[in-house]
């Protein structure tokens, strides 16, 4: 079966759930939070959970397990956390959970970040996978980053992606 094909066959509408990795902002001041759960809605999906967790690998994978257990999420995207200080712990927290990676995704994500911003895209990470049932997926916390995943990469193939995890 073609690509057309399967995203013919694939939902219209994914339960997700936000997780905003940060040692600062709380929920009410998670601007790329909230306009991803706009923008989620606008596509016709519908959040089923948005917290916000301090960037420690505990805290993250507490936060992630969560999320999975008690919102029937079938895809999570986590923002923040994924550039290189020190302090960054996002893909360190929830690569090795991965039972498959989607190699792709972080590699045209670099792809387009270098497109807008030029060589400084060298220094954020993205990743992409399946944890159980739901894809996660691991982007830079920024507005516009959070913007450019969504639009050019999550929600254009979010349906496409579950389909594949309910339909094999």
């Amino acid at each position: 079966m073609g690509t057309r094909e399967h995203k013919h066959r694939s939902p219209d509408s994914v339960k997700v759930a936000l997780l905003t990795v940060s040692t600062t902002r709380t929920i009410d001041e998670d601007e790329s939070g909230r306009w991803m759960a706009k923008r989620a809605a606008r596509e016709g999906h519908k959040v089923v959970a948005h917290k916000v967790v301090k960037d420690r690998i505990e805290d993250i994978r507490a936060g992630l397990h969560a999320v999975l257990n008690s919102s029937g999420a079938e895809a999570v995207i986590v923002s923040g956390g994924t550039g290189i200080s020190p302090l960054d712990v996002t893909i360190e927290a929830i690569e090795p959970l991965f039972a498959k990676h989607l190699t792709a995704f972080g590699a045209i994500f670099a792809q387009l970040s270098y497109e807008q911003i030029d060589s400084a895209a060298l220094l954020s990470r993205a990743s992409a996978g399946i944890i159980g049932p739901a894809v996660i997926f691991c982007i830079p916390g920024s507005l516009k980053a959070c913007k450019l995943a969504c639009k050019a990469l999550i929600f254009p193939e979010l349906g496409h992606l579950v389909g594949h995890r309910l339909n094999g």
